[in-house]
């Protein structure tokens, strides 16, 4: 009994894991929709495992560690295969001479997301000062954002979404802002200490907007909801 308690966050994270490389499957596939949803439902689980490691006590530089691998996984390389394929598809193969690559240099900077995402996670299991917020963009946000990409092309017609320079920008931004200096709140509510602090009010803005939204624009509300909570983080550190 004491090994499954021990070990049940860690199964959630492994869940996470397995969700991630469904999710790569997928994309070679051609299956973006779907390598999407995988992408969610890790980030989800990637929630829990912290969650139950605290409730179950049970928390273990182990368990840090194996959700670092997971979440490199799931919100560093699966959406960057997702973002590769879909430039991929709109840009033209690399010929030289005889040889020739069935993809184009440019597609190639989708993977600057797992790059910029190892050295993220690697700087966050090294730092005690991000055990209250993030220096940084967390790396399932840009997964996030990326992920809704696909999800926005099965309900409306935005071309804005399918342009090659948003997908080449989205990569580099978001690279940069994963191993930026720049400090953002963590969404966590802590109801053991519970109090309307300017925090909460900002993590209770975001939550009541971001229902909002979706409720009124679907998936196509996630990229401005990731960019309300940078912005929102940005004017926390202002008033500080």
């Amino acid at each position: 009994m004491n090994t499954l308690k021990r070990n049940f966050p860690n199964f959630i994270t492994l869940s996470n894991l397995f969700c991630g490389i469904i999710s790569i499957i997928c994309s070679f596939e051609n299956h973006l929709a779907w390598a999407s949803i995988f992408i969610f439902i890790g980030i989800f689980l990637d929630f829990f495992d912290g969650f139950f490691a605290r409730i179950l006590k049970v928390e273990n530089k182990f368990g840090v560690e194996l959700d670092s691998m997971a979440d490199l996984i799931t919100s560093g390389l699966a959406p960057s295969i997702i973002l590769f394929q879909i430039i991929r598809t709109q840009t033209v193969a690399l010929e030289y001479g005889l040889f020739t690559l069935p993809f184009s240099l440019i597609s190639l900077l989708a993977f600057t997301i797992p790059i910029s995402s190892a050295i993220r996670l690697a700087k966050f299991n090294l730092d005690e000062n991000q055990k209250e917020g993030f220096i940084g963009l967390p790396t399932p946000m840009t997964a996030v954002f990326i992920a809704s990409i696909p999800l926005i092309y099965l309900e409306d017609h935005y071309e804005f979404y399918r342009s090659t320079e948003f997908l080449f920008l989205t990569a580099i931004i978001f690279s940069l802002l994963q191993i930026s200096t720049i400090k953002l709140f963590s969404l966590k509510f802590n109801f053991k200490y519970f109090t309307l602090d300017k925090l909460n009010i900002f993590r209770i803005l975001i939550l009541f907007i971001s229902i909002i939204l979706f409720l009124l624009f679907n998936f196509s509300s996630i990229p401005f909801i990731v960019i309300l909570y940078i912005i929102l983080s940005l004017i926390n550190n202002f008033l500080k």
